[in-house]
């Protein structure tokens, strides 16, 4: 089989001199000396064995077998392009690693399906999940060590882009059996005339119930802090007191109850962010709208 002896870059010269009307011009935008473009063409034209342009002093135009070969040289650059992108998109999408920064409570109860489809769709990607507080999170995602995020921070923080998914209640948790239980409702008088818990100021949750409480002359004294709500459920759960937590973090009502507040009631609204300006991989953005039409489903 005779071996054809010309590359890519000599396609590229000839179908240049095509669309630009001549040597000059096609030398011009492909950035080579006129003498450069030149010996592209007789290269060409040397492995192939036929003359592909006629030149005159006043245009140069295809022979009749260039007019044929022109065709095919685009073809085949097209091709070429074609699948190089191909080659890109599968690298993408098929291999590298996707890092979400997610509070607690959605990685706990809407993360694992997703995940599990996620994987099952594109196994090569490798996810990291950290999973900590807002305040945490809403870093991670602005210093760029997060692809995005799942908060309740982040609305109006410069940097971040913040869609709102989600609205989500805080509840009462407390066991079964406790006197509040059964009720409809319970007011913020009603949980202080029992053992209160609640997170410390360090945590985003914190911010949020202070933040709502913050109009009233009265709330209830916390005789245990801790750091995570995820504790919280424990010590509750424990018997040790109430607590009020958002409605996502409650385990199921077997363990615990979770009655609505009033006067006030509180909500934070869950989102996902993004740092300005930030260009997902193909893997990440595929992850990134899961998450968010799951989130709206809750």
């Amino acid at each position: 089989m005779h071996q054809l002896r010309f590359d890519l870059s000599d396609l590229q010269a000839m179908v240049a001199v095509v669309d630009k009307g001549g040597f000059r011009a096609a030398a011009q935008a492909l950035h080579l000396s006129q003498p450069a473009l030149s010996r592209r063409i007789a290269k060409l034209e040397e492995a192939l064995n036929v003359q592909l342009f006629e030149r005159s002093t006043r245009r140069v135009a295809l022979t009749l077998v260039g007019r044929e070969f022109f065709l095919k040289a685009v073809e085949i650059l097209e091709n070429v392009e074609r699948s190089l992108h191909k080659i890109s998109d599968i690298s993408l999408t098929h291999f590298g690693q996707v890092t979400i920064a997610c509070v607690p409570s959605v990685a706990h109860h809407v993360l694992p399906p997703i995940l599990q489809r996620f994987n099952a769709a594109l196994p090569g990607i490798r996810i990291r999940v950290a999973d900590e507080g807002a305040h945490e999170v809403l870093t991670m995602v602005a210093r760029g060590d997060a692809d995005f995020g799942i908060n309740f921070l982040g609305a109006g923080a410069p940097g971040i882009d913040f869609e709102p998914v989600i609205r989500e209640q805080f509840v009462l948790a407390c066991p079964p059996s406790h006197p509040l239980a059964g009720k409809r409702a319970v007011s913020w008088e009603d949980i202080g005339r029992y053992p209160y818990m609640t997170v410390a100021k360090s945590s985003g949750n914190r911010k949020v119930l202070d933040d709502a409480m913050a109009p009233s002359e009265w709330r209830p004294q916390s005789y245990i802090e801790v750091r995570h709500v995820s504790t919280l459920i424990e010590l509750v759960a424990a018997g040790l007191g109430v607590a009020v937590v958002p409605q996502m973090a409650m385990p199921d009502a077997a363990r615990l109850r979770a009655v609505p507040l009033k006067a006030p009631g509180i909500v934070r609204t869950l989102g996902v962010i993004r740092r300005t300006g930030r260009i997902f991989a193909p893997a990440a953005q595929h992850l990134y709208e899961e998450l968010k039409a799951a989130l709206a489903r809750v």
